[in-house]
């Protein structure tokens, strides 16, 4: 799943916009908001560290750079199939009430 916020005021998503197991891609802020389990909500870069493509999707477990076909897992960015061999970076997030911005 992918989404382009159009602006930037106010936060980036809401909790309930990312589903468990899953996650979504903010290409226009660079960052993918994944929910490996229930109330668990982490940030990474949505540049692939492989050679700086963006990711495009998040499903079966992964955030998938379409470029080269490296994959990353949901819950830490770790590297599940290459080319890339390192992981995603992780970005700060604040999640308040079922708000979540970039810090």
């Amino acid at each position: 799943m992918a989404a382009d916020d159009a602006g930037t005021a106010g936060p980036l998503t809401t909790t309930a916009a990312i589903p468990v197991g899953g996650g979504v891609v903010f290409r226009d802020r660079g960052v993918v908001i994944t929910q490996p389990a229930a109330g668990v909500f982490l940030a990474f870069s949505a540049t692939c560290t492989h050679q700086g493509c963006p990711v495009r999707a998040v499903a079966g477990g992964t955030i998938n750079c379409f470029c080269h076909g490296s994959r990353f897992r949901i819950a830490d960015g770790s590297v599940a199939g290459g080319p890339a061999t390192e992981p995603l970076p992780r970005r700060p997030i604040t999640v308040t009430g079922g708000a979540i911005d970039l810090d």
